[in-house]
């Protein structure tokens, strides 16, 4: 079974939890999942079969879309509503305006302290284990984007807001940012992954929905091929497709090579999604970095797909 699920994922389990459960259902060994939901959090996550995990690294860049609700004057240890409540003010005094001038330092290029409860590494642990031992430790900051930053609502002490962001980004140590500019601290209190590249919330599946199509899943199936969709594409000849298959370099029209990200999508005579192949600069040839295998193929081995 190859391919890709857009789950709707609830609050309260785990993105790991969700990848047992369909490696249960599928019967599948290959299966892993692209951005991780905290426990807490729910929407868009993008779970990968088969040969569809080896696409997982291209997603990773991808841009995604969140709605955020922060309750102003309580800050939590998590920065989010799982933690232990660390310190309360008054939010009465915060208004719209000051909120939404207070946006302004979140929008563009940013920099954020991860939070001590995620699962960054220091010294080979988890800081999540660290926190949970009560070792707090200092934590270099890291460069976010945030490409579009936007006030839904106001409603004291709630902000709504809508972000559309880049990989790596914290939204509860936004939440928590925010909070500690406006004076009462704050902390996100809910959250839902409205896009993940190009899955979105309206075509996601249910938990219930994957579970009673078990037996059928081609309907909610993504291909392969889906989140590559915004390279170029090439269709090989059938001397092409022989030297693509062994790991061997191809060349490409020139309309190709004008197209970025230096890699494109190549497709079988049948149509079939073939492989990802990246442009070598140097040669100006095309160099197989993962080679497909059909339905009715077996895989190829990894030393000849570049995976």
């Amino acid at each position: 079974m190859d391919g890709i699920l857009n789950i709707n994922k609830p609050p309260g389990l785990t993105s790991f939890a969700i990848v047992s459960r369909v490696r249960r259902l599928a019967g599948e060994r290959r299966v892993g999942h692209a951005g991780t939901l905290d426990p807490t959090a729910s929407g868009v996550l993008p779970v990968c079969l088969g040969q569809g995990t080896r696409v997982v690294e291209f997603l990773m860049d991808a841009v995604k879309v969140y709605r955020a609700r922060i309750e102003l004057g309580v800050t939590t240890d998590t920065y989010d509503a799982a933690g232990k409540v660390t310190h309360q003010a008054d939010p009465s005094p915060v208004s719209q305006r000051r909120i939404e001038a207070a946006l302004d330092s979140f929008r563009g290029s940013i920099e954020q302290v991860p939070p001590m409860y995620s699962a960054l590494k220091y010294k080979g642990q988890r800081l999540y284990h660290l926190a949970r031992a009560g070792i707090n430790v200092s934590r270099k900051s890291r460069t976010a984007q945030i490409h579009r930053l936007d006030l839904l609502g106001f409603e004291s002490p709630l902000v709504t807001l809508e972000i559309e962001c880049g990989k790596g980004t914290y939204i509860r140590s936004l939440a928590h940012d925010l909070g500690q500019l406006l004076g009462c601290g704050a902390h996100l209190k809910e959250l839902a992954r409205l896009r993940y590249g190009p899955f979105v919330i309206e075509d996601a599946s249910t938990l219930e929905q994957i579970e009673q199509g078990e037996n059928d899943w081609q309907g909610l199936l993504y291909p392969i091929d889906f989140v590559l969709s915004h390279w170029p594409a090439v269709v090989l000849g059938e001397e092409q497709e022989k030297l693509v298959r062994n790991g061997g370099s191809i060349a490409l029209s020139e309309g190709v090579h004008s197209d970025k990200p230096g890699r494109c999508r190549a497709y079988g005579r049948d149509g079939s999604f073939l492989a990802v192949l990246g442009l070598d600069g140097e040669k100006g040839h095309w160099q197989p970095e993962k080679v497909f295998a059909r339905p009715d193929q077996p895989p190829v081995p990894p030393g000849l797909s570049g995976a």
